[in-house]
């Protein structure tokens, strides 16, 4: 950090001069540099921020010559002016003083004759030291994230080493101003976290806040909770943490690619293409025990799993799960293939297609078992996260009998040998179309792996055996893509005026703004349910519709608030699951 005028004027060597201050405005300004010059013109040579040494020659001259040398030095922005006196003036004089007062420029005079050369070197050495010491906390925050970067390190980790570098409190949030990780510093997270969607939403932007994610693609903000810290200091290391955030997620993303590349097994091939020939695809399934002739229907297990701290504990949990899906396709008297992954909550779901997480090579199969092999815990964000275990399934149905009938039976004794399993929470089946061909069956392990990812995070979802994609519906779908950026973007456009509203007004209009459009515009119905006068109703209405700038009367309006309104309350619910 530069030294001030004021730093300087405490500075040994200078009380050494008997130094009095004629100006004291501005004491705080940085000092870049010390120059030492008598020229009346020394403007001309300066860039700004020096402090400037002078016997005080160019202050001998005449009032109005001493009022423009004054006016030279503000305009370039010096410092501050330190005048020896004796030598050429014995006094300033009130012109000076009044002129200095006037421009803000720090006036200091020395009454005893002063080395300048030892100025220059005290400040000196000291300038040059911060800037060796900036450059070297540069040479750490580069390496320490560089490090991080390397062994794929947690987001939280991430946050936590930001804010220890600078003794603050630092925050992770995504775009809907969800809470990814926090590191609290000289206050308590309940504290730092308090109401921090509606604290959030206020923050004016500043260099305390650094959208993370590629240009095009940003995902979510770094926040820096103090004041206290040095601005270029926080910036550079608040850059280096968002950067390391947005590698972590790429490389989060690929891993699985590259993890898929190293493994060969029937259903990888056949996910990713590979196996093209019906033939020879059946040929490779009847090997690993799966029933030919038969109608195969893609399935996917999603599973809600506690936390669990210990990686072994999760590899065994999920060889316990496999154990379940197997034992509930034998009671059923079915084959299939089968494979897990594991996912931590709040990752958007992952579709087994080349551009995603795909499943592992099989390992044994048998009437009634499945070729199954386990990711285990890889990809959880961090160490004690709840995720979600998935297993995809193509199960093998007896040609002309009851599809529906049978999918029930299985999917009824897999759920009930997962939910004996310790750490399950909830679990639920996505069943896509049945096919006879075995190629376009892995095609639709996508679309069965959506379907159950959607109908877990719908209320109620476990009543049902298992789902089709007709079962989710609107609300289903946006379950899927809550958290994709686009879509959380979309919902803060739409509504984030009336959600400052009602923090500043510590209002409801959003409330209304949701009963309103679940009643499909009723104003009658709406002004009884909330019981308040038609007068009342249409005024909040009227200020709902100044605030968005939208027409309620409008379909497409209603459709887009309906919309977004949908996605904020999933999101809500997704932070409880």
């Amino acid at each position: 950090m530069l030294l001030t005028v004021a730093d300087v004027l405490a500075t040994p060597v200078v009380q050494a001069g008997q130094p009095e201050v004629i100006c004291a405005a501005n004491l705080d300004r940085p000092v870049r540099w010390v120059h030492v010059s008598d020229q009346a013109a020394v403007a001309d040579l300066l860039v700004g921020s020096e402090l400037i040494l002078t016997t005080g020659q160019a202050l001998a001259a005449p009032e109005q010559a001493r009022i423009s040398y004054l006016r030279s030095l503000a305009a370039v922005g010096v410092a501050g002016l330190v005048v020896e006196l004796g030598s050429y003036v014995s006094e300033l004089g009130p012109a000076v003083a009044a002129t200095a007062t006037e421009l803000g420029l720090p006036v200091i005079v020395l009454h005893r004759v002063t080395r300048f050369v030892e100025i220059t070197e005290a400040v000196h050495r000291a300038i040059v030291a911060d800037q060796y010491a900036e450059l070297e906390f540069a040479r750490t925050a580069h390496e320490t994230f560089t490090e991080l970067s390397v062994r794929r390190a947690a987001l939280a980790e991430i946050v936590q080493t930001a804010a220890s570098m600078l003794d603050a409190s630092v925050v992770l949030e995504d775009l809907a101003h969800r809470v990814l990780a926090a590191a609290a510093r000289h206050t308590s997270s309940a504290a730092l976290l308090d109401n921090w969607e509606s604290t959030s939403r206020m923050l004016p932007a500043g260099p305390g806040i650094v959208e993370v994610g590629p240009h095009t693609q940003r995902w979510g903000r770094l926040i820096l909770r103090s004041d206290r810290v040095q601005t270029p200091r926080a910036t550079m290391v608040l850059e280096r943490a968002a950067q390391t955030l947005t590698l972590h997620r790429m490389i989060d993303k690929d891993r699985f690619g590259l993890h898929r590349q190293a493994q060969t097994g029937l259903i990888d091939d056949l996910v990713e293409g590979r196996v093209t020939d019906e033939r020879d695809a059946q040929a490779r399934a009847s090997a690993l025990g799966l029933t030919r002739r038969a109608r195969y229907v893609p399935t996917a297990v999603e599973i809600a799993v506690t936390a669990e701290p210990e990686p072994v504990a999760r590899q065994r949990r999920s060889a316990a799960l496999l154990e379940a899906v197997t034992h509930g396709l034998g009671l059923a008297g079915v084959s299939a293939l089968s494979a897990i992954e594991h996912r931590p909550i709040g990752r958007r779901s992952a579709s087994f297609t080349g551009d995603s997480p795909g499943v592992e090579r099989p390992a044994t199969a048998a009437r009634g078992g499945s070729a199954t092999t386990a990711r285990g815990a890889a990809g959880a964000d961090s160490p004690g996260a709840g995720g979600v275990e998935r297993v995809a399934m193509i199960v093998a149905v007896a040609q002309g009998g009851a599809v529906e009938e049978t999918l029930t039976t299985v999917c009824a004794a897999v759920l009930t040998e997962v939910r004996r399993v310790d750490g399950v929470d909830r679990a639920v089946v996505g069943v896509g179309a049945d096919s006879a061909s075995l190629l376009d069956t892995s095609r639709q392990l996508a679309h069965a792996a959506s379907v159950a990812a959607v109908a877990l995070s719908m209320r109620g979802a476990t009543t049902r055996i298992f789902f089709r994609s007709a079962d989710i519906r609107l609300r289903g779908l946006l379950s899927l893509i809550r958290d994709e950026p686009g879509v959380q973007s979309f919902a803060e456009t739409e509504l984030s005026a009336l959600l400052r509203y009602d923090i500043r007004h510590a209002a409801d209009l959003t409330g209304t703004l949701r009963r309103f459009l679940d009643l499909a515009g009723n104003k009658t119905e709406l002004a009884r349910a909330l019981a308040i006068s038609r007068p009342t109703l249409y005024d909040r209405l009227a200020r709902i519709e100044r605030i968005l700038a939208v027409d309620l009367d409008d379909g497409e309006s209603r459709t887009s608030l309906h919309t977004a309104l949908l996605v904020r309350e999933l999101t809500a619910e997704g932070d409880e699951l």
